[in-house]
């Protein structure tokens, strides 16, 4: 893959975003504008078509870092099964394995102990049997979440059902390039960075997913407790994500 072609990456600007090479760097940005969805992204599938092809054992590398501060949206690199769009009413159930950032009001709290927002490497896998059999009970557990004793005790035994497995990175790491490591095999995951072990996990998703890399300003809110909401943030100054390196490999 080469660099003058995305390493051979499908660009997705939506909104007020673009992607643009400069010294040897590819910058992924979104702007101010009027409300609504902006995206930049690189993937490894066509966003129409959301055929899949990546499967373990694989590696990522990827060497990013952004300019400026990211206050709102999310932002990151890793695989997923791309469950859902802004504005699109196709989904599936979510599947993912990669280094997240989300900003506030962002909050996916699913993992005991790790905050719902900020920086951090992580894995869900919503298509586990075990999750699709806790559903029909899913009302009444999220009202027991509510209580903190009763959340402390059992929403571990959610969190396996999903697949769940979280390691908080500081968020001081992007603004400065460094490595990122993930390796993909069929029953376990190693995040790495700059070569050090920050997460190592056997809940791992079994099927084909995409690479992705991206900067966006949406948010989702989903926790143990019931709380769900999705949305966007209006962007009051630019954010970026530069990208120096990407290698996928098949081992």
């Amino acid at each position: 893959m080469t660099l003058s072609s995305y390493w051979g990456l499908h660009p997705t600007e939506i909104g007020h975003a673009s992607i643009n090479q400069q010294d040897n760097r590819v910058h992924l940005v979104i702007e101010p504008g009027a409300q609504g969805y902006s995206d930049a992204q690189l993937t490894d599938y066509d966003p129409q078509e959301r055929d899949f092809t990546l499967r373990p054992p694989l590696t990522m590398t990827i060497t990013a870092y952004s300019e400026t501060s990211l206050q709102v949206g999310t932002a990151g690199f890793g695989f997923w099964n791309y469950p859902f769009q802004p504005g699109q009413r196709r989904f599936r159930l979510p599947q993912a394995l990669w280094f997240f950032f989300g900003a506030p009001p962002n909050n996916m709290a699913l993992a005991l102990d790790v905050p719902g927002d900020g920086f951090k490497a992580a894995t869900f896998n919503a298509q586990r049997w075990q999750f699709l059999a806790m559903l029909p009970v899913a009302l009444p557990g999220f009202l027991l979440m509510r209580i903190p004793a009763l959340y402390r005790s059992l929403w571990p035994i959610g969190q396996q059902a999903l697949g769940v497995s979280e390691a908080a990175l500081s968020r001081d790491l992007l603004a400065a390039p460094h490595t990122y490591t993930l390796d993909w095999l069929p029953d376990e995951a190693t995040f790495r960075v700059d070569g050090q072990v920050v997460l190592h996990t056997k809940q791992v998703p079994h099927t084909s997913l995409g690479f992705i890399v991206w900067v966006d300003n949406q948010y989702a809110i989903v926790t143990p407790q019931g709380q769900f909401n999705f949305g966007v943030t209006p962007v009051e100054a630019s954010q970026s994500l530069t990208i120096e390196h990407i290698n996928l490999e098949k081992r």
